[in-house]
């Protein structure tokens, strides 16, 4: 009589992954955290600046900081 073991068809048992999985996977993530970091600091830098309204008074060229001659 065969044994239920050996069928074909169930679960098959996962492989641990490797160290070149494992780098890629730990790569992934952290290039995956400093974009969330960015597009959340973003979000918080467009949601606290200014209005453009109160923007539009302030007028400063490109060589504000010299002494116009």
């Amino acid at each position: 009589m065969r044994s239920s073991y050996g069928l074909r068809g169930g679960f098959a048992l996962m492989k641990t992954p490797n160290y070149r999985q494992q780098a890629a996977r730990r790569r992934l993530m952290a290039i995956c955290a400093i974009l969330g970091l960015a597009l959340a600091s973003g979000l918080i830098g467009s949601l606290t600046a200014p209005k453009a309204e109160m923007t539009a008074k302030v007028t400063t060229g490109p060589f504000s900081y010299f002494p116009h001659q």
